[in-house]
C-alpha cells in the first residue's frame, strides 16, 4: 500500500511539473498584422504571436515576456511618428519582421525597435527609414543579431544611431549590417561582444565609450568617414577585422582616446587616411597597448600617434606601401614604445636592408627618419605637395646632405623581410567610392597632374594587393 502511495504521488508531481512547463512555454496564436495589438493584449507571458503578411500601422508596445514572429513579410509601419515597436518585458523576442518609417526627431530618440528590458532578443528583421534603429536601453544580457538596419535619408548630422547600447552588460551584437546612418553607438556597458557585423556608409562605424572588457572581431567597418572610434575603456581586443576605405575629414581607420590595455591584432587597414590615429593609449602607466599582426597597405597614413604616447607593443605587424609608415602627430620622436618585441619586429615596404642569413629578419635596423614626414608631422597642410615633385627633392636633399636629416621618429631593430598577412577578416570585392575627389581639384596644376598620376596607380595595386596577399 505504501508503494502504491509513493507511486501516486510521484505521478502527481510529475503531471504538476508538466503543466507548469507547459505553462511556461505558452501558447502559439496566428494572427493577420491588422490584428496584432488585439493578440498583443490577449497573450499571456510566455505565448508566441506569429504575425502573417500585412501591415500593422502605428506603434506597438510589448509589456509582458512575447515571442513575436513575423511571416510572409509582415510589416510594423511607424506613418513617421514615434517608436514603431517598443518592448518593455523581459525575455521578449522580435523575429522575422519588416519595421519601417520611424518618427525623425532626435530628441525623443525616434526608433525602429527599442528594447528597455533584460535578455531581449532581436533577430532577424528589416529596419528600413527609420532614425534610429535598434536601441538596447538598459536591458543587459540582450542579443541583437541578423538584423539589416537602413536609415533615414537626411543629412548625416540629422542622422540616428542605427544601433545603440546603452547602459546595458553581457550584450551580444552579431551579423547586423547598418546602412546610411549616423553611428553606431556603445555607451556605459561591460562585457560586450560584436561579431560579424557590417557598418558603412556612416559617420562612426563604431563610436565606443566607458565600456569595458568588450571584444570586437570579424567585422567589416568601411565607407565610413571614421572606421571606429574607442574612447574611455579598458581591456578591449579588436582582432580580425576588415577596416577600409574611411576617408571622412579625420579618415581614421580606428582612433584611440584614452584606451587602456587595448589588444589590436590580425586586423586589415586598407585605404584609409589614417589606419590607426592614437591619442593618449594606454592612459594608465601600468597599462599596456598591443598592435600586432595586422596588415596596413596603402593607407595615406598608415599610424599616427602624440609624441606623448608610451607603453605601446607594436611587432610582426605588415606596412605595405602607405604614403606614410609611421607619423608623430606635431613633429618629433616617439619613446617608450617598443617596436621588436622578443627579437620579431615588422615588415616595412620601405625598408632598404638585407637578409644575409635568410632568417626572415633584416641585418640593419629599420629607422623611419624621412625630412618629409617630419616635416609632415609640423605641418599637416604641407600634404598638398605630396605628389609633386618636391617630394623627391626634399628627400634627395635629406640623403645628400645629413645635416639636414632629423633624428628617426622609431627604430625597428629586427623588421622582416617578409610580410605576415591575417586570414580571417574578408577583403572587399570594391574599392570605396570617391576616395581621392580632393585631388580632383587641382586639374590644372602640376601637382594635380602628378596626383591623378598617383591615383592611377593606387587604383590598379589595391586590387593587386587583394589577390596576392589575402588568403582568403
Amino acid at each position: 500500500m505504501g508503494r502504491m502511495r509513493w507511486l501516486a504521488v510521484v505521478g502527481l508531481l510529475a503531471g504538476l511539473l508538466g503543466a507548469h512547463a507547459a505553462q511556461a512555454q505558452g501558447q502559439t496564436t496566428r494572427v493577420p498584422a491588422g490584428r496584432l495589438a488585439e493578440a498583443v493584449a490577449a497573450a499571456a507571458p510566455g505565448d508566441t504571436i506569429e504575425v502573417t503578411g500585412g501591415v500593422y500601422h502605428g506603434n506597438l508596445v510589448i509589456d509582458r515576456s512575447l515571442t513575436l514572429v513575423g511571416l510572409d513579410g509582415a510589416t510594423l509601419d511607424g506613418d513617421g511618428a514615434g517608436t514603431v515597436l517598443r518592448l518593455e518585458a523581459p525575455d521578449t523576442t522580435v523575429r522575422g519582421l519588416i519595421v519601417q518609417n520611424s518618427g525623425d526627431s532626435l530628441d525623443r530618440e525616434d526608433s525602429g525597435i527599442i528594447a528597455a528590458a533584460p535578455r531581449a532578443l532581436v533577430e532577424d528583421n528589416q529596419l528600413i527609414n527609420v532614425l534610429f534603429g535598434i536601441y538596447i536601453n538598459a536591458a543587459p544580457g540582450s542579443t541583437v543579431r541578423g538584423n539589416t538596419i537602413e536609415g533615414q535619408d537626411l543629412d548625416i548630422a540629422r542622422r540616428g544611431d542605427l544601433i545603440r547600447l546603452w547602459d546595458s552588460d553581457d550584450v551580444l551584437i552579431e551579423n547586423n549590417v547598418t546602412r546610411r546612418g549616423r553611428d553606431a553607438v556603445l555607451w556605459y556597458s561591460e562585457r560586450m561582444t560584436l561579431r560579424g557585423n557590417d557598418f558603412s556608409h556612416g559617420r562612426y562605424g563604431l563610436h565606443f565609450m566607458y565600456c569595458d572588457d568588450a571584444i570586437i572581431e570579424g567585422n567589416r567597418l568601411t565607407n565610413n568617414s571614421v572606421g571606429a572610434y574607442l574612447m574611455y575603456g579598458r581591456r578591449l581586443t579588436l582582432r580580425d577585422n576588415l577596416i577600409a576605405f574611411n576617408r571622412g575629414p579625420s579618415g581614421y581607420g580606428i582612433g584611440l582616446k584614452d584606451m587602456d590595455d587595448v589588444t589590436i591584432t590580425g586586423n586589415r587597414f586598407l585605404d584609409n587616411r589614417v589606419g590607426v590615429y592614437n591619442d593618449g593609449s594606454p592612459r594608465e602607466l601600468n597599462s599596456t597597448g598591443i598592435l600586432r599582426g595586422n596588415l596596413f597597405a596603402y593607407n595615406d597614413i598608415a599610424i599616427e600617434m602624440l609624441p606623448s604616447v608610451r607603453h605601446n607593443l607594436i611587432s610582426d605587424n605588415s606596412f605595405v606601401e602607405n604614403e606614410q609608415q609611421v607619423v608623430v602627430a606635431g613633429g618629433g620622436q616617439l619613446r617608450d614604445n617598443e617596436w621588436t618585441v622578443g627579437d620579431r619586429g615588422n615588415y616595412w615596404s620601405d625598408y632598404a636592408g638585407y637578409d644575409v642569413d635568410g632568417d626572415g629578419q633584416g641585418e640593419l635596423a629599420y629607422r623611419s627618419q624621412r625630412l618629409l614626414d617630419d616635416l609632415l608631422g609640423r605641418r599637416p597642410e604641407l600634404r598638398l605637395f605630396i605628389y609633386s615633385p618636391v617630394v623627391s627633392a626634399v628627400d634627395f636633399a635629406a640623403r645628400a646632405f645629413p645635416l639636414v636629416r632629423p633624428q628617426p621618429i622609431l627604430v625597428d631593430e629586427a623588421p622582416l623581410t617578409q610580410p605576415v598577412l591575417p586570414t580571417a577578416a574578408p577583403l572587399p570585392e570594391t574599392g570605396g567610392e570617391g576616395q581621392m575627389w580632393p585631388l580632383l581639384l587641382l586639374p590644372l596644376t602640376l601637382v594635380a597632374l602628378f596626383g591623378l598620376a598617383r591615383v592611377g596607380r593606387r587604383n590598379y595595386r589595391l586590387p593587386t594587393i587583394k589577390r596576392e596577399l589575402s588568403a582568403d
